[in-house]
């Protein structure tokens, strides 16, 4: 199944372990974030991303989620502070999302899903490449930012006009000129622990970092997320949704917080 992993029953998360053991690693994700238990670091930095809109380059269906890439030759796009160290380059934004506005995120917060969730994950330059960090357990850093149901979101938009032309599998457009900074909540406080990327291979090679204010989308923009198709050109159309993996045990970690805890 290494090549064939999805998110219907007879490839989706519960069987994924069968391919990539990984899957009842030590460091999985996503997880449930448990607000009262976050211990509060005051060592944790500010969040510093910088992103350059002329880095953009294209929107592309992968079969799984849409995602748009961006060139990693240089820092003009790129992620420092927070918890990590040095400086991690934006590699690619992409999104998980449910077939009903109640379900779509892969992290909760004390048990509540969102409609969806944006990764924008960034590597460590340390390592030479992309394909060297992202095995490596500090390579990868990713800012999650759940979508909350309310107005319409303007800079959402622009990537919702673009899906039109990547309906089906492996398909893509160019995707020029578009600055992720519009994607961000107003305020960048954090939730961040020692995660695995959510997508086989599940490599547990990820700090990640999820913003604790959500942006907001409509339910109509959500439906044009669901107009993707999982299905390649010619075959029977199967709507995507639904692709994201449940919260995974916590085991032995801690999830920090950049923020002072207030009691309820």
């Amino acid at each position: 199944m290494s090549g064939g992993w999805g998110y219907a029953a007879d490839n989706g998360p519960d069987k994924w372990v069968e391919s990539f053991p990984v899957a009842d690693g030590p460091r999985q994700s996503p997880i449930d974030i448990v607000s009262g238990k976050a211990e509060h670091d005051p060592a944790l930095a500010p969040l510093a991303p910088r992103y350059d809109p002329s880095t953009s380059l294209d929107i592309l269906n992968n079969g799984h989620s849409v995602q748009v890439t961006f060139a990693d030759d240089t820092d003009s796009s790129s992620l420092t502070g927070g918890p990590i160290s040095g400086t991690y380059r934006l590699k690619q934004f992409h999104f998980h999302w449910g077939s009903s506005d109640d379900k779509g995120s892969e992290h909760t917060v004390d048990g509540k899903t969102y409609p969806a969730e944006l990764h924008l994950v960034h590597w460590n330059t340390a390592y030479p490449s992309f394909g060297e960090a992202v095995d490596k357990s500090d390579g990868l850093a990713v800012i999650g930012v759940f979508l909350e149901i309310g107005d319409e979101n303007a800079d959402l938009q622009k990537v919702l006009d673009a899906l039109e032309g990547i309906k089906t599998k492996s398909t893509q457009t160019s995707f020029a000129d578009f600055d992720p900074t519009t994607l961000l909540p107003s305020s960048l406080d954090y939730w961040t622990y020692d995660g695995s990327l959510t997508t086989p291979p599940l490599l547990e090679s990820v700090t990640w970092i999820v913003c604790k204010q959500s942006i907001s989308v409509s339910s109509a923009q959500m439906e044009k997320f669901r107009s993707l198709l999982f299905s390649a050109e010619g075959e029977p159309e199967c709507c995507m949704m639904d692709n994201y993996r449940p919260p995974q045990p916590l085991k032995d970690r801690k999830v920090r917080a950049s923020f002072k805890i207030t009691a309820a």
